[in-house]
């Protein structure tokens, strides 16, 4: 249970605050997030690239903002919670589910702002037994102009005890509008090659783009407890169950486990080879069981709706990662306006 009481929590539902100053989108930040999630898209690299993909300066991954959580970006008094001391205990804590809607994608040479809403506190049972307590809170990211940029919206679970398969966005009620339709491609890993290259170019154009397609399958094999650390340097995101294995044994864990987002990473690559970066409006991931040192992640996709815009499309599809065994990592579902050509 978090140290302070669900009536305190519930009473500051709708409060903002201002909490991201100068998260600066630089060339060099880019780079490194990109090969943090081993994403060797030539966009996030070389100018050249980028111009002829349509970009004015190198954009950056789908994820970036994530990098809003380094000290150096949060306003004086704003913690690791983004603004909201909730009493979740870190050990205890699991990030249950992310989503961002776009207005355009993030480029460098951009300078945002961040203000974080806390939209809902509740508490439900366990699976597993014990309650658990979920935090949403929801930030709206603007540029120099004003403008709105990137929404992310981001779901905190305190499970009450040892973080465990089944303790985390699996236990959690839907509670968005737009929560998709069919459940997610199933997918096994063993039958995928691993994939060093991807396309140069997006793979569904909304001439050829049909119901029931799926996306080349993204493979990211052997993963090690160097790459938690490398996404810890690039996000920011430093809590200690993802590197330090005294901390994560005394706290109870096996062993050390990815960070959720690096998994929602990968699957974010997938979804911008597969659409185009640029098109991407809406990336929703919900986080099912923890990766750990030694295992690989294979991303599969299925269009679920097409809708016919003129000469374009909108696009929703289901996406899902997990392991080679086929232990599911996450579920999530995009969307993306496709141009005629």
């Amino acid at each position: 249970m978090p140290e302070r009481p669900l009536s305190e929590l519930k009473a500051r539902v709708g409060d903002s605050r201002r909490t991201v100053d100068g998260l600066r989108v630089e060339a060099g930040k880019v780079a490194e997030f990109a090969t943090a999630l081993r994403d060797e898209n030539p966009i996030h690299h070389d100018e050249a690239a980028a111009a002829d993909r349509g970009f004015d300066a190198l954009p950056a991954p789908l994820t970036f903002t994530r990098t809003a959580y380094f000290p150096r970006y949060r306003p004086d008094g704003v913690d690791e919670m983004l603004g909201f001391d909730l009493g979740f205990r870190q050990a205890y804590t699991v990030h249950g589910e992310q989503a961002y809607e776009y207005e355009r994608p993030l480029v460098v040479g951009d300078v945002l702002t961040g203000e974080t809403t806390l939209v809902d506190v509740f508490q439900r049972d366990g699976r597993r037994g014990g309650t658990m307590t979920f935090a949403v809170r929801e930030t709206a990211f603007r540029d120099r102009d004003d403008d709105l940029v990137v929404t992310a919206r981001s779901t905190a679970i305190e499970t009450g005890g040892v973080i465990d398969d089944g303790d985390d966005a699996s236990d959690e009620p839907d509670r968005s509008d737009d929560a998709g339709g069919d459940d997610p491609p199933a997918a096994n890993g063993a039958g995928f090659e691993a994939t060093t290259e991807r396309p140069p170019r997006p793979t569904a154009t909304a001439a050829t783009v049909s119901v029931g397609d799926t996306a080349p399958p993204l493979v990211v094999e052997g993963l090690e407890r160097k790459d938690f650390v490398k996404y810890a340097g690039a996000s920011g995101d430093f809590t200690p169950i993802h590197y330090d294995e005294p901390y994560v044994r005394e706290a109870g864990h096996d062993a050390v486990f990815a960070q959720g987002m690096l998994t929602a990473g990968y699957a974010a690559r997938a979804v911008a080879d597969w659409f185009g970066l640029a098109t991407v409006t809406r990336f929703r991931t919900r986080f099912q069981s923890q990766l750990f040192p030694g295992e690989s992640v294979v991303v599969t996709g299925e269009v679920d709706d097409v809708t016919r815009t003129g000469p374009g499309a909108t696009v929703v599809a289901s996406f899902e990662a997990t392991t080679r065994t086929g232990d599911v990592l996450l579920t999530g579902e995009a969307e993306a306006d496709l141009p005629a050509e």
